[in-house]
């Protein structure tokens, strides 16, 4: 799906979607070196396949471009709407559109950009379902999930769901950045309890962060330290007997360094974390990098699959608390061990 070009440099149901393949103009591949531009890749991209008469123009993407433009473009579409929010039309997960999302534009994003690669491939299962459980960093744009997606269904064929925050749903700077209900296109599932557990009893392959938020919210100078795990997906693989694979991430510390959380102004714009570091300062001048991250190199340790234990869900939680948090530990050691093993990335 992605033309020649790109091998030189990167190597609910629709209402209307071509299937002719998204081909990269000149205009996408500057936006691809451009920070600013990412966001525009995703729009177009998207506008490629379904019908938004309510999303960005191009004059608009081009005031994303120059510094403060990004607010211009917020009114002129705010105003061209009416003096209200785009509307949501999509709602559903879309296979197809996930695999053209994927091959068309997160194939050379992760292959070249965030370079990302499995190790211990020995470690993954023929098949599924299953719930491969990740620490989780970077406190930016879920790049580490959604990379990690990437190469599982590259490795396995699997279609890869991952767990997201509700405020990439539907939070107000959500919709305004990305087309309504996109997180759901692509195949994200709300971190509520109730969607968690339909996946689990749909038989899917679910991305999950047993820190939750705590895991990015812990910053760059704990970036190593995993916090405690929820307890939810050691009680919904017991419920339905599906495994748990572990994965060690190293380097989604690194897709937003020396952050800090900012707190009050977190809880007035009811943002799931609200990072403060050098790089916010260009983020003001252009909030369309939202979707943006530092260049980094992820890598993905397999761990041994955790098997199905004896259905438990007769007894205390307090039992899924401490298989959630033997967990963590055992995944705190190999984190460490990999750290000192592997000195392009220095623990401090």
């Amino acid at each position: 799906m992605i033309n020649k070009i790109s091998d030189k440099f990167f190597s609910s149901q629709p209402q209307e979607v071509s299937f002719t393949g998204y081909k990269f103009s000149w205009f996408d591949w500057f936006c691809l070196f451009y920070p600013p531009g990412w966001l525009i890749i995703f729009n177009r991209h998207w506008q490629h396949y379904h019908h938004n008469p309510e999303g960005w123009n191009w004059l608009e993407y081009l005031l994303f471009l120059i510094p403060g433009g990004f607010y211009l473009a917020l009114l002129t579409r705010w105003l061209r709407l009416g003096c209200r929010p785009p509307q949501t039309e999509f709602s559903e997960f879309d296979l197809d559109y996930q695999q053209a999302f994927r091959e068309e534009i997160l194939a050379p994003i992760v292959k070249y950009y965030f370079r990302g690669e499995l190790q211990q491939v020995e470690n993954l299962p023929q098949t599924g379902p299953m719930i491969v459980a990740m620490n989780h960093a970077g406190m930016c744009f879920p790049w580490d999930f959604v990379t990690l997606a990437y190469l599982l269904s590259q490795a396995r064929g699997w279609v890869v769901q991952p767990l997201a925050g509700i405020s990439l749903f539907e939070h107000a700077w959500m919709i305004w950045w990305l087309p309504p209900g996109w997180s759901q296109v692509v195949g994200g599932i709300r971190a509520e309890l109730s969607d968690f557990e339909a996946a689990m009893q749909a038989g899917k392959t679910v991305l999950y962060a047993p820190e939750g938020l705590r895991g990015p919210l812990k910053g760059w100078k704990r970036r190593y330290q995993l916090e405690k795990f929820d307890v939810s997906f050691v009680q919904l693989s017991d419920r339905y007997q599906v495994p748990i694979l572990p994965v060690v991430c190293i380097g989604n510390e690194s897709l937003h360094p020396w952050t800090v959380n900012l707190k009050r102004w977190q809880r007035f714009f009811k943002l799931p974390f609200l990072p403060f570091s050098p790089l916010m300062l260009i983020l003001i001048l252009f909030p369309s990098m939202g979707v943006w991250a530092m260049k980094t190199r992820l890598r993905y340790f397999i761990q041994p699959l955790e098997p199905c234990l004896e259905n438990n869900s007769g007894k205390k939680r307090i039992f899924s608390y401490q298989q959630a948090q033997q967990l963590r530990a055992k995944l705190q050691i190999t984190i460490n061990q990999l750290l000192n093993t592997h000195t392009n990335s220095p623990k401090t």
